[in-house]
């Protein structure tokens, strides 16, 4: 695991971030139970409040519909005051507005993972993400590529190559509280 900066309030949203299928949701969930904090599908939670599935929305509506849905509802939770875990969809933090409230608000972790471990995934993904649909390999390949730079744009960043998803949460959760207890004030 890599950290960027010194993150010091065990007050802020703690958001996941990473390519579709790189682990956030499964990584997050075990986060929240670990931390006693609700936890929040970023692409669930549009599917409760609009009562419909992401890829109908992208269907019926449009990318930019659905991309306009999903900043709004992540900026209005990173300016919220409850800690939460919040899991992104892969391409909601391509977008300015939404990377802004999380780096200023939250503490943000990348969840990275190689093309290579990557591409492995696709047959359990290609039917349920609509940005997938259509492309081919060497499209998406450079979907992923062309992301890389701006998830690096975080608090921290944890492979998960290697690391099963407990594994991760374990390390997560001890890294956020080394770093709490080193910036708690002396008494």
């Amino acid at each position: 695991m890599t950290e960027n900066i010194d993150i010091s309030s065990h007050d802020k949203h703690i958001v996941f971030i990473g390519f579709m299928g790189a682990g956030k949701t499964t990584i997050g969930q075990l986060v929240a139970k670990k931390l006693h904090r609700d936890f929040i599908d970023i692409d669930q939670e549009i599917e409760r409040i609009h009562q419909m599935p992401v890829s109908a929305i992208f269907q019926e509506l449009g990318e930019a519909s659905f991309r306009k849905m999903e900043r709004e509802l992540i900026v209005a939770l990173c300016s919220e005051t409850r800690s939460r875990i919040l899991s992104l969809g892969g391409g909601a933090y391509m977008q300015e507005e939404v990377r802004k409230a999380c780096l200023a608000n939250c503490i943000v972790f990348f969840i990275d993972v190689s093309w290579d471990s990557w591409k492995e995934r696709i047959p359990l993904l290609i039917d349920t993400r609509p940005i997938l649909q259509n492309k081919t390999l060497d499209q998406i390949e450079e979907l992923f590529l062309s992301r890389q730079s701006t998830y690096a744009m975080s608090h921290y960043t944890i492979s998960s190559n290697d690391m099963d998803a407990e594994t991760a949460a374990n390390q997560i959760v001890e890294s956020l509280k080394e770093n709490w207890e080193r910036n708690e004030p002396s008494i």
